[in-house]
């Protein structure tokens, strides 16, 4: 029966749950999208749009697993059997320390560990109320190997993909070859943290793995049969006649006949040629005749200028607050204020941990215009299968502490082998995408061309790198921190270059910073407050 006694414990439960989901969104959204943004593949509110999508679908389709580690494995929870309520405030005292902590990062710029956040809110409460002895699990993820991992993983995908497309002669075309291997690797991974026990689609487990190949297989064949041949037109031959909708012709483009001549300016679409991001004069490398491989090469930096940028919400209109058309205005604001922002621009500004952005620019290794324009397509979908990802292991951070605080209050004892209630689910997912809608912008602009110069075709390395150690951890049930694993993968792929300057080693120290100090912070506020409340004296003990 519920323990309406505690009914203020449940209610506070529930206010630092959300604010902490809230918090999640906003700091970590840029772990999955910087670099697609960065890069000029998806605008900042398209970005945030397929992030709302994605993020909510991984944290209701596939976030039960890792909140079940966060609620039991880090804290010997059997020790409170007895004073279930105690478990009771040690939760609510993490979730507050963990939102507070992560609440004055976010709004620093400073991309933190939401994972070391709660962990941190964890250990503490669990010290103050138990010992030292009341861990379970000594030192777990105290090193998060995420960050060495998804480096080692993005470094090995960009060096594969940049030795067998963009060092190639004819890179646009080589990519072709490779594109539907790409979606059908990045469609799989999906499919494996979906079909995977404790995700949202039960398969017997001896089914598992021939659905995540068919899958597979299907992704990379439709790909095959519909995009590439569109791809080949519009990439490849400058087929600027096709559109958008008619990639279903599929292998039926490729009976077109020669291109027309273009007009030097579109009169519908302007000028249609692929560019890459931060409006970046794009090169191609030189090629050995003899070997048929590209030679890297450093270019300088030349600047385009960018057409003017519209306003989502506008200036607001003049009149009194009551105004139809100020209110319509507020309305606006209110909605769009957090995505309508400049990233892109606000990525390249200088202050004292971007330093030089031109000179860490120009050290990185510039590759054909039409291979990576390529990538955009990926890129979006590694994106979209980070963001999946996040979603799916980092809802725990939220709701983890919450379902024990609902499980108690809603049963008046602990029982451990329950089911996280979907709801609560839907509840952190919410949360974490409001974050990532109204101030995702303020984290994003501190990371992407910050840290090293982003193109799609690093970008995709960087995601997929980060995606793939994600979606493993998910898999076996281990809260990583997803900053560590992009920033870690971001630094992997910009070791590539052959040129430490090509990386903002301020930035990384600035994010490395963040991880050390945010664990013992949450957890010195945790035990803080647990010891506070469970040692301070009652009335009955001064009458």
């Amino acid at each position: 029966m519920p323990l309406h006694q505690f009914d203020y414990l449940f209610a506070l439960g529930t206010i630092f749950a959300f604010l902490d989901a809230w918090n999640i969104g906003a700091n970590d959204v840029a772990n999955s999208w910087a670099s697609s943004v960065a890069s000029g593949s998806v605008s900042y509110i398209g970005a945030m749009s397929l992030a709302a999508v994605m993020e909510f679908s991984g944290a209701v389709g596939a976030g039960a697993r890792v909140t079940d580690t966060i609620r039991t494995g880090i804290v010997d929870t059997e020790r409170f059997a007895t004073n279930a309520p105690l478990l009771m405030l040690g939760m609510v005292c993490a979730v507050a320390a963990s939102s507070i902590c992560l609440t004055v990062a976010t709004k620093l710029g400073m991309p933190v560990s939401t994972t070391h956040a709660l962990m941190g809110g964890i250990i503490g409460f669990g010290v103050a109320a138990l010992g030292t002895g009341g861990r379970r699990r000594p030192g777990l993820h105290l090193v998060d190997p995420g960050a060495v991992l998804a480096g080692a993983f993005s470094a090995t995908i960009f060096t594969i993909t940049k030795f067998v497309v963009l060092l190639r002669k004819n890179p646009a075309l080589k990519g072709l070859i490779f594109f539907p291997i790409y979606f059908a690797l990045t469609g799989s991974l999906i499919v494996m943290l979906l079909v995977s026990k404790g995700g949202s689609i039960n398969i017997p487990e001896g089914q598992v793995a021939g659905v995540i190949a068919a899958v597979g297989l299907a992704l990379g064949t439709l790909v095959g049969v519909f995009l590439v041949p569109w791809l080949y037109r519009t990439v490849v031959l400058d087929d600027w006649e096709l559109k958008w909708y008619d990639i279903p012709q599929g292998p039926f483009l490729l009976r077109r006949g020669p291109v027309p001549p273009r007009p030097q300016e579109d009169p519908v679409y302007g000028d249609r040629s692929p560019r890459l991001s931060l409006n970046l004069e794009s090169r191609p490398v030189t090629v050995d005749s003899e070997t048929g491989m590209a030679k890297e090469a450093r270019v300088t930096v030349t600047e385009r200028p960018t057409p003017p940028r519209k306003s989502l919400v506008g200036p607001r209109p003049d009149g009194p607050w009551h105004n139809k058309a100020v209110l319509f205005w507020a309305l606006k604001w209110a909605v769009f204020h957090g995505v309508d922002q400049d990233v892109v621009n606000m990525q390249n500004e200088t202050d004292a941990l971007s330093g030089n952005i031109k000179d860490m620019h120009a050290r990185a290794v510039r590759y054909d215009g039409k291979a990576e324009h390529l990538f955009k397509f990926l890129q979006v979908l590694t994106a979209s299968t980070a963001s999946f990802a996040h979603g799916a292991n980092d809802v725990s951070n939220a709701i983890g502490p919450y379902a024990t605080i609902f499980q108690i209050w809603n049963d008046g004892v602990l029982r451990n082998n329950v089911g996280v209630p979907v709801w609560i689910l839907l509840f952190g997912a919410f949360g974490i995408v409001l974050g990532l809608w109204t101030y995702g912008y303020n984290i994003m602009k501190n990371l992407g061309n910050k840290v090293t110069l982003q193109s799609p075709s690093r970008g995709f390395s960087i995601e997929m790198g980060s995606a793939i150690t994600v979606i493993m951890a998910t898999r076996f049930g281990l809260p990583v921190s997803t900053t560590q694993c992009i920033t870690g993968a971001t630094v992997g792929v910009g070791l590539c270059n052959g040129d430490w300057r090509a990386i903002n080693w301020r930035m990384v120290a600035w994010i490395y910073m963040g991880w050390f100090i945010t664990l013992p912070t949450a957890a010195t506020v945790s035990g803080g407050l647990m010891a506070f409340i469970i040692n301070a004296p009652s009335r009955g003990s001064v009458l």
